[in-house]
């Protein structure tokens, strides 16, 4: 784990960050449904999962821009930006009807992330652990998939005041609209670090992403 520490002085968003961390904490989300019939399309045709090629693609999407890896350190009251941001994802168990985090460390090689997804999911599935460990692992991102459902809006609640700057990210069941796979994505972000136009721009990139992951 690698990160640098941002000067706040010289923090393009300083007037931002002074705002929403010390007058108004709190955070700001968005739910878009995104166009993922060409992503289906490529994981059926060639024998791959679309769980874990839309979860390369949503973690090479957070780690292209600074502003989505920030992170804040308490104890010394320091923003600082990860290197590297990896995905935090869920294994749900259908007998205890309970789930265990997936610790999977993002690498830009697709093979090698695919690969690694598959064997950490492989081996969640053999425990009924939570294992929770946030304290060993600051700068992974929340990355769940709720498959019940293809839900119209969500919100994730964090206590005010709580700057927890990491991404949270939901996503839901793809539908038919129009002759289209639609998929509900919901984006979780820190109102210190991103504003709308921040949070509205990872639904643009993904999309951006996934075209030329299909090609």
């Amino acid at each position: 784990m690698n990160y640098r520490v941002i000067d706040k002085d010289k923090y393009y968003r300083k007037g931002v960050f002074r705002h929403f961390t010390e007058d108004c904490k709190c955070s700001t989300s968005m739910t878009s449904r995104i166009d993922v019939t060409d992503l289906v399309n490529y994981s059926r045709n060639n024998g791959s999962k679309f769980y874990i090629n839309f979860l390369y693609i949503l973690s090479k999407v957070l780690n292209s821009r600074d502003d989505y890896k920030m992170g804040y350190l308490w104890e010394t009251d320091e923003l600082i930006c990860y290197d590297v941001i990896n995905p935090t994802q869920y294994v749900f168990h259908e007998d205890t009807e309970t789930c265990t985090p997936v610790y999977t460390s993002y690498c830009e090689d697709y093979g090698t992330f695919y690969r690694s997804a598959l064997d950490d999911i492989e081996r969640a599935k053999k425990t009924r652990e939570y294992g929770l460990d946030m304290a060993n692992h600051p700068n992974w991102f929340d990355a769940s998939y709720i498959s019940w459902l293809s839900y119209d809006s969500f919100n994730v609640e964090l206590p005010d005041g709580h700057l927890f700057f990491a991404p949270i990210i939901n996503w839901g069941k793809y539908r038919e609209e129009n002759g289209r796979l639609m998929m509900p994505v919901s984006v979780r972000l820190n109102h210190a670090v991103a504003d709308g136009f921040l949070v509205a721009n990872v639904f643009r990139l993904l999309e951006k992403e996934m075209a030329g992951f299909c090609i």
